[in-house]
C-alpha cells in the first residue's frame, strides 16, 4: 500500500480453521442456516448438513409461500431425514442463533450491526465448509464484471480438455453439492463475490492454485460505501497463495474507476502484494519480461508463459470485445493447466457463452434477441451496446444500487460510439436517475415501462412498422445495467422472465 492509499475499514475476522474438525464431526450438531433462499446456497447447506446427521434449523425473513420452490424440493427428497429439520420463516429469532453450535451465514447479509450474527457462537458459510474439507486444486475468480463468463469459459475448457472439473460459487451452484466428488486431481472453478470473500477473513481456508481478478470498477457501493472496503475483500482471493501458485491480474489503467483513492491501476497493487507467480492481461502487447496475455492487431489472443510466446485464442462465437478478454483469461488458465495452445484455440472457439450474459436465444423477423440480464452495473450495459459492431435496440434500466450511472449515458452519447437504434427503459430508481442524464446529452428514449409485457408489446408494435433490408443485421439487447430488486427475485429471474415474455409476444 502506498502513502496515497487510505486504509480500508477493519473487516470482521473469523477464527482460523473450521468449527467442524471433520465431516463426521457434523453429526448431532445443532446448526442454524440463515437464509434458505431460492438460489441454491441455503438449500445445499440444509441438504449437506442433514446428510451428515446434523439437527438443522432453516430460518429466512421470506415466508413459506415465498420459498415454496425450495421447501418442496427438500420435502421431495426421500434420502433426507426431515425429522431433524425445522423451519422458522418470515422472521429470525435470537434464540435460534444463540443456541446453535454453528450458524451458516448467507453471504448477502452484513455482519456489522446484525444482532443475530453477533449472538452466534460460530459462523461458517457453504464456501468455507467446502474449502475446509476439499482436497481439490482451486481456480478462483473474482472481480467487478466478467466473473461468470470467465469461470464458465474456464470450466468448459477444462471439461473439453479431459479434466474431471467442477464449477460453483456465486454462479448459483453451491460447491457443497459436489464436495464429495472432488479429490486432488479434480480442479474446482469457483466464482467468488466480494461478499463471499469477506466471509473468509482470517479463516486461512482459500489457497487457490490459480487466481483471476477481472476488471475492477465501482460496484455494490450501496453495501460497502467505500471503494477501498470493496477492494479489500477482493484481495482475500490471493492473500494465502504461495510461490507455487499463480495469480492473473489486469495490466491496463482503471481510469475513473478508483472511487477517488488516487489509484490508477488496481492490478499493480495486487501484483505488489501477492506472493504467487504473477501473470497479467492487457488489451495491448505486454512489455518484455512480463508474462501474461494480450491482443494482437488482428485480435488474436497472444500469450507469453515461461518465456515462450504463442497464439492461444482466435475466432469466437460469443460477441463483444469485453467477452473476448474474459475468454482470453480462460485461455491463460488452460495454458497454466497444461493444455496445448492449438487445443485451447479449438476448444474455446466452440464455446457459445452462458445464460443471462449476452445470451442469444430467439429470432423474429430478422431480429436476434439477446438476454444480458446479468449486466447489473452501467458499464456492463454500455459495453453490451457496443458489442455487436452495429446499432442495436437497447432495453435497459432498473433499480439503483448507489453507482455512478454516467458511464452508460456517456457511452451512448459519445461521438465515436455506436448509437442504439432505439432505447426502451424498465421503470426503477436507476431509470429515474438515468433519464435526466440522457436528456442532458440529447439521448432520446421510447419511454419508461412498468413491466416487461408493456415494454415488449410496444417494442413489437414499433418494430413491425420498420421496413429493413433483409441483409441488415438487427439485434434487440436486454442489458439493464442495474439491479432487479422489487420487480424480480434477482437478475436470473429477470432474465428468465424476459426470455419467456419474448417467446410469448414475438411468435
Amino acid at each position: 500500500m502506498t502513502e496515497n492509499e487510505p486504509k480500508p475499514p477493519v473487516p470482521k475476522i473469523y477464527p482460523e480453521g473450521c468449527v467442524f474438525n471433520s465431516i463426521d464431526d457434523i453429526k448431532d450438531k445443532h446448526v442454524t442456516v440463515m437464509g434458505l433462499g431460492l438460489n441454491g446456497g441455503g438449500e445445499a447447506s440444509v441438504r449437506f448438513l442433514l446428510k451428515h446427521g446434523a439437527y438443522v434449523l432453516a430460518t429466512d425473513m421470506k415466508t413459506a409461500e415465498d420459498l415454496k420452490t425450495t421447501i418442496d424440493s427438500i420435502a421431495g427428497d426421500d434420502s433426507l431425514d426431515k425429522s431433524r429439520l425445522t423451519y422458522v420463516l418470515g422472521e429470525h429469532r435470537i434464540e435460534d442463533f444463540e443456541n446453535a453450535d454453528c450458524v451458516i451465514k448467507n453471504p448477502g447479509v452484513k455482519y456489522d450491526g446484525n444482532k443475530y450474527l453477533a449472538a452466534a457462537k460460530n459462523i461458517e458459510t457453504d464456501i468455507s465448509l467446502f474449502l475446509h474439507f476439499t482436497k481439490a486444486p482451486i481456480i478462483a475468480v473474482t472481480g467487478s464484471k466478467g466473473k461468470s463468463s470467465t469461470v464458465s469459459a474456464i470450466y468448459y475448457g477444462l471439461k473439453e480438455a479431459g479434466f474431471e472439473a467442477f464449477l460453483g460459487g456465486n454462479i448459483t451452484v453451491s460447491p457443497l453439492t459436489f464436495l464429495e466428488k472432488t479429490n486432488a486431481k479434480t480442479p474446482v472453478v469457483l466464482e467468488l463475490s466480494s461478499w463471499q470473500l469477506a466471509d473468509l477473513h482470517g479463516r486461512k481456508a482459500l489457497k487457490p492454485f490459480i487466481t483471476v481478478i477481472t476488471k475492477i470498477i465501482p460496484d455494490h457501493q450501496n453495501f460497502y460505501h467505500s471503494m477501498l472496503a470493496y477492494v479489500a475483500d477482493k484481495k482475500l482471493i490471493y492473500a494465502d497463495q504461495t510461490k507455487k501458485d499463480y495469480a492473473i491480474f489486469d495490466f491496463d489503467a482503471d481510469a475513473a474507476a478508483d472511487g477517488g483513492t488516487l489509484i490508477d491501476n488496481w492490478g499493480n497493487i495486487f501484483a505488489r502484494e501477492a506472493k504467487s507467480k504473477i501473470l497479467r492481461y492487457s488489451r495491448k502487447p505486454l512489455p518484455k519480461g512480463i508474462d501474461g496475455v494480450w491482443f494482437a492487431k488482428n485480435l488474436d489472443g497472444k500469450c507469453r508463459f515461461n518465456g515462450k510466446e504463442e497464439t492461444i485464442l482466435k475466432d469466437l462465437i460469443v460477441p463483444g470485445f469485453h467477452m473476448r478478454i474474459n475468454v482470453l483469461n480462460a485461455a491463460l488458465v488452460l495454458k497454466i493447466m497444461g493444455v496445448e495452445a492449438k487445443k485451447i484455440i479449438e476448444i474455446l472457439g466452440k464455446w457459445n457463452g452462458i445464460e443471462h450474459r449476452l445470451e442469444y436465444f430467439h429470432e423474429w423477423n430478422g431480429y436476434k434477441f439477446y438476454n444480458d440480464s446479468a449486466a447489473t452495473v452501467p458499464e456492463a450495459a454500455a459495453l453490451a451496446s457496443q458489442s455487436f459492431g452495429f446499432p442495436v435496440t437497447l432495453l435497459t434500466g432498473g433499480t439503483d444500487k448507489g453507482l455512478d450511472l454516467s458511464p452508460l449515458s456517456e457511452t451512448l452519447a459519445n461521438s465515436s460510439s455506436i448509437k442504439p437504434n432505439a432505447i426502451y427503459m424498465l421503470k426503477g430508481s436507476a431509470t429515474d436517475k438515468l433519464v435526466p442524464l440522457f436528456k442532458e446529452r440529447g439521448i432520446e428514449t421510447k419511454g419508461i415501462f412498468d413491466d416487461l409485457t408493456s415494454m415488449l408489446t410496444t417494442l413489437k408494435e414499433d418494430l413491425s412498422k420498420i421496413e429493413c433490408d433483409p441483409k441488415t443485421k438487427k439485434a434487440v439487447v436486454f442489458s439493464p445495467g442495474a439491479t432487479s430488486f422489487g420487480m424480480f427475485k434477482n437478475e436470473f429471474d429477470r432474465g428468465n422472465q424476459f426470455k419467456e415474455k419474448v417467446r410469448e409476444i414475438f411468435k
